[in-house]
């Protein structure tokens, strides 16, 4: 079972990952979800897959109307707002997979601590790689070696601690 944290849940990327793992329950499970501002679309994701890890990237919005239905649906999870919260999701000890699927600059931060926590990034945001390339691929090369000293990679070639997805 892969567990995944899907940051930009509500975007193209976010809702077409969100419908991999409906197709494919028995191996992949949600355990986190990030969106900037779209909470009701993202209270409905976590309502149908059971996700009890939020956040909401615009802190604005924690005196909205939906703030209540969030920590409802967050309890006995993590629940947040501002970029702080969306990278706390990439920490989760559950999480093994995480999908940054963040528009723009945004997602820099994101990736280099999910590489940094040891865990896969499967990459839509391009911006991390043409604005922090220079610290990203390092590090994707040090979670590879760290994969195949734990068994969990090939030996040789790419060990997936970053995989390029895009819609």
């Amino acid at each position: 079972m892969k567990r995944i944290v899907i940051l930009g849940s509500t975007g193209s990327i976010g809702t077409q990952t969100v419908d991999v793992v409906r197709q494919h329950p028995e191996e992949l499970e949600i355990v986190g979800l990030a969106v900037n501002t779209r909470v009701q679309e993202m209270l409905e994701q976590a309502r149908a897959h059971k996700v009890k890890n939020l956040a909401v990237g615009d802190e604005r919005l924690a005196q909205a109307p939906l703030v209540s239905e969030v920590r409802e649906q967050a309890a006995g999870g993590l629940c947040g707002y501002g970029m702080d919260a969306v990278v706390d999701l990439v920490r989760l000890p559950e999480a093994d997979v995480v999908v940054n699927a963040l528009v723009g600059a945004a997602g820099l931060r994101a990736s280099f601590e999910t590489l940094r926590a040891g865990k896969v990034l499967a990459l839509a945001n391009k911006e991390s790689l043409v604005v922090g390339g220079d610290l990203i691929m390092p590090l994707a090369a040090r979670v590879d070696e760290q994969r195949r000293a734990a068994g969990v990679a090939p030996k040789v070639g790419p060990a997936g601690a970053l995989m390029p997805i895009d819609s």
